[in-house]
């Protein structure tokens, strides 16, 4: 785990194989905003592959999160097409020959911690960047 995501307290993961619903195993609260990290998984090795997050912060200091929060937007957030995630992560995980995803989230704006979301997702990517010269291969951009 990052060393800028151990302070989030609220946290859980999921795993996801193209058999699954990615509605049914998706565990993350609708309502929150935060950040979640991808990995493909191939028996006891895990690739970091993305990093994504959700909600805002207003000038006033308070949070706007979109209405489904972290578990919409891992849902039904668009990748690799106009469609939602529950759609092109098993298409895409059969391109690359993917067995399983193992997702990660955490909140980062509650009442002890106010991260912003953006921000937390920007610090794990330059990390990543750091260390391997790219980003995570399924982060086309930031």
């Amino acid at each position: 785990m990052s060393k800028e995501l151990e302070k989030f307290k609220v946290s859980n993961s999921f795993t996801f194989t193209v058999e699954d619903s990615l509605e049914e195993v998706c565990n993350a609260p609708e309502g929150s905003a935060g950040v979640f990290v991808v990995y493909a998984v191939e028996g006891t090795e895990k690739e970091l592959i993305m990093v994504g997050s959700t909600g805002t912060v207003q000038n006033d200091g308070t949070l706007k999160s979109k209405n489904g929060g972290l578990y919409d937007k891992i849902v039904n957030g668009h990748q690799f097409a106009k469609t939602g995630r529950k759609y092109s992560w098993p298409a895409q995980m059969k391109l690359e020959n993917i067995a399983a995803l193992e997702v990660v989230w955490y909140e980062t704006f509650t009442g002890d911690v106010k991260a912003i979301p953006t921000a937390v997702e920007g610090q794990v990517l330059q990390n990543f960047l750091d260390e391997n010269a790219k980003l995570p291969r399924w982060n086309v951009a930031f």
